[in-house]
């Protein structure tokens, strides 16, 4: 069982309980297991959740395995060390190294960033629960979360679009305007399992803003904001406009071996889950990306 306790500030909105674990998107479901078995306490007692909150009333939810996925199973891993960008009690964000996988694809499966953090946490008592991913060669600022709960609330962020990710990354060619937004639907490859195209099979939406930083030559530095999620969106979305990814060897065929991929999440920003504030996290350029290409 996990608790988790918020002591509920001065300026305490005037809200139910139940309006109060709905302003920290708590899922619905988890919402209805809390309350019908009685596993959210106000000030040490249950009470319906259609009770009036005040300043300084403490709130307790009592969380049990059976309300998630199976436990975390990831084999600890210890040979590598990431930096840690900002850490709470209840997640991380984790400056990923390029070349490193995101999490195992097999059982038993280690050198992957959630092996890696999960030997990170085990001083603390704590596992690693993936919240979302980076591709392999894809550098920069991952969440990873520490406690079950934090999952879905952190998940529910991400679909409604509250925590932005920001990413840099240099295209080929001279982007002719300053900014952009590449509104193309993203679906599989009938050929490729592993990757994706513009208006293939199962179709989504995919929304890509870009603003240009900087260019040399025939080469562009941009910064990318992502509406939408897919699968290799901002790798999908350039090529299909004619300026892939420096160094992408799935979508770029004038790609060379020696050359990375040049894609790194910059920065992360965050709704404080339980605190109503809001935190950016940066992860500083690693030695692979360059500030200028030639």
């Amino acid at each position: 069982m996990w608790e988790k306790e918020v002591v509920l500030p001065a300026n305490q909105a005037p809200v139910t309980l139940k309006e109060q674990l709905l302003l920290w998107h708590v899922p619905r479901r988890l919402r209805g297991r809390l309350r019908q078995q009685r596993r959210v306490l106000l000030n040490g007692h249950y009470q319906p959740t259609s009770t009036n909150l005040q300043p300084g009333d403490v709130i307790t939810m009592h969380f049990e395995q059976a309300d998630f996925a199976p436990e975390s199973a990831y084999v600890p891993d210890d040979r590598v060390v990431l930096p840690v960008l900002f850490e709470t009690a209840d997640f991380l964000v984790i400056n990923k190294p390029k070349g490193m996988k995101s999490h195992p694809n097999s059982p038993g499966e280690d050198g992957t960033v959630m092996n890696f953090v999960e030997a990170y946490l085990q001083p603390q008592g704590q596992h690693a629960y993936m919240v979302h991913r980076l591709d392999g060669e894809t550098t920069g600022a991952m969440l990873v979360g520490k406690k079950p709960y934090i999952v879905p609330i952190l998940n529910e962020l991400l679909r409604e679009k509250e925590i932005k990710r920001t990413y840099l990354a240099w295209v080929t060619g001279a982007l002719t305007s300053n900014a952009g937004t590449i509104d193309l639907p993203i679906g599989e490859d009938p050929v490729h399992d592993r990757l994706r195209q513009v208006n293939g099979p199962n179709a989504r939406l995919a929304l890509t803003h870009w603003q240009k930083i900087h260019q040399v030559y025939q080469n562009t530095l941009v910064r990318i904001e992502l509406e939408t999620g897919r699968t290799h969106q901002i790798r999908v979305h350039f090529a299909a406009i004619g300026h892939p990814l420096i160094g992408d060897a799935l979508y770029n065929p004038q790609a060379t071996p020696d050359i990375g991929l040049m894609l790194h999440a910059a920065s992360i920003r965050v709704p404080m889950p339980f605190e109503g504030t809001v935190r950016s996290i940066s992860a500083p350029l690693p030695r692979s990306f360059p500030r200028n290409l030639t």
